[in-house]
């Protein structure tokens, strides 16, 4: 399968920031951006899990920056049971307003819940093809698209790709599932390699 790979470093190591190493445009910000650029952005992805942490973290995202997120990605990991979306489906009332009181996520009582409904959907998903990796690579064929960007102002927002997705998620009770997002989850997953033609890591794809 052709889209890119886990660059070949040690866990833990992170990439030099240095003007030697050309990334795509929104990851010029902090080491936590450039790291989480570095070494997942647009890497195919095929375990459920971490889909699943995708769905909640773009959901969360909807009005904020990405760099908001991923200070909270630990947070969201401690208090959504490391994504196991078999416990997240079974969080009650008491649990949510737990949640909502927690600094450590973006306390939006609609993204919360929807966590949890959108846990419960993706495991009626996930009993109808056998997995949910199953079910969304669908959407581009079981194989990363994989584009040509010469700048990140070249990147649609949106394509009719994500715009049946969101329509199909939102059909089977997903929340916070928009085109936007869709695409977003799926630059992020790999699903389409996004990377700018100049970046480093368009070059190990």
């Amino acid at each position: 399968m052709s889209g890119c790979r886990s660059p070949s470093i040690s866990a833990g190591v992170k990439l030099p920031v240095t003007k030697t190493l050309k990334r795509c445009g929104w990851a010029q910000g902090s080491e936590l951006e450039q790291d989480y650029h570095d070494r997942e952005w647009g890497v195919p992805l095929h375990d459920d899990r971490k889909l699943f942490e995708f769905v909640t973290l773009e959901g969360a995202q909807a009005g904020l920056s990405w760099a908001t997120i991923l200070k909270k990605r630990e947070n969201y990991r401690k208090l959504f049971a490391d994504f196991d979306v078999e416990k997240v489906a079974r969080y009650n009332t008491r649990k949510i307003e737990s949640l909502l009181n927690n600094p450590g996520i973006v306390r939006n009582r609609l993204k919360v819940e929807s966590t949890i409904s959108n846990a419960r959907a993706f495991i009626e998903i996930t009993n109808e093809f056998g997995s949910f990796d199953s079910y969304i690579w669908q959407f581009t064929d079981g194989k990363p698209m994989v584009n040509r960007w010469k700048t990140m102002q070249d990147v649609p927002a949106s394509t009719e790709i994500s715009d049946a997705m969101a329509k199909d998620l939102k059909k089977r009770g997903f929340r916070f599932v928009g085109s936007t997002i869709c695409y977003a989850f799926m630059q992020a997953t790999g699903m389409v390699n996004d990377h700018t033609v100049d970046c480093f890591r368009y070059h190990e794809c």
